[in-house]
């Protein structure tokens, strides 16, 4: 193993705003994430979860795609309908659609945890293989810059600069988000090593008990015989 030098400068290192700085500008820089496209055979059920933190913004955009690209849009046939249903982390419904060729939703998380965005294709005979596609955003990127610029009357330097804050707010509300996540799942596991070190006890009290109880009930026997 090589040894430091006597003498050498140690190796610097970035502090915290530095590099929560350095994740925002590749985050920003990073291009805009194109809508995901998936195979949903009929009959059946595809389901997504995103996770998001409470007081976030939702937004989402669903649509058949042709199977033939000859195909008109605004003529697909029957047999290529979705249904969607966005359930939060307790259940409650956010969003449904029944049978439709598209369509979109947009919401404020209430719930902290996973959102549940269940896809399913109506029963058709012969099966059919109907493909969609589906973007899903929240938080930052959830956010509509365009309209933003519009209504500002800002600059491109200016925008670039209300996305950079954003991402940084985002990404240090994500470390706190983290942070309370950890501390639940300590918590959590303190109570489970606790629970867990109760139910030995109990059992081997269980053991003694039914040992102990086993004796007397051996020792009454051969008294009784007169074995002993």
């Amino acid at each position: 193993m090589a040894a430091a030098r006597p003498g050498s400068p140690a190796p610097r290192r970035l502090p915290p705003s530095t590099l929560l700085l350095l994740a925002a500008v590749l985050l920003a820089a990073s291009p805009p994430a194109r809508a995901l496209r998936f195979d949903l055979e009929s009959g059946h059920t595809k389901c997504i979860s995103d996770e998001i933190k409470v007081d976030s913004m939702a937004v989402g955009k669903y649509s058949v795609v042709a199977p033939d690209p000859s195909y008109p849009d605004a003529q697909l046939p029957e047999s290529h309908r979705v249904s969607l249903r966005v359930t939060s982390p307790y259940g409650n419904s956010m969003h449904y659609s029944e049978n439709v060729q598209s369509g979109h939703f947009a919401f404020t998380a209430v719930e902290a945890g996973d959102y549940l965005a269940c896809f399913w294709a109506p029963d058709h005979k012969p099966p059919v293989t109907v493909t969609f596609e589906f973007d899903w955003k929240s938080g930052v990127t959830a956010k509509d810059w365009s309209n933003v610029a519009k209504k500002g009357k800002v600059d491109m330097m200016e925008l670039e600069l209300k996305k950079l804050e954003d991402t940084i707010k985002s990404i240090h509300e994500e470390m706190f988000y983290l942070r309370e996540r950890e501390e639940q799942m300590q918590n959590i596991n303190r109570q489970t090593n606790s629970r867990m070190g109760w139910l030995s006890f109990l059992s081997l009290g269980i053991c003694l008990s039914v040992a102990g109880l086993q004796l007397w009930h051996l020792k009454t026997f051969f008294e009784r015989k007169k074995l002993l």
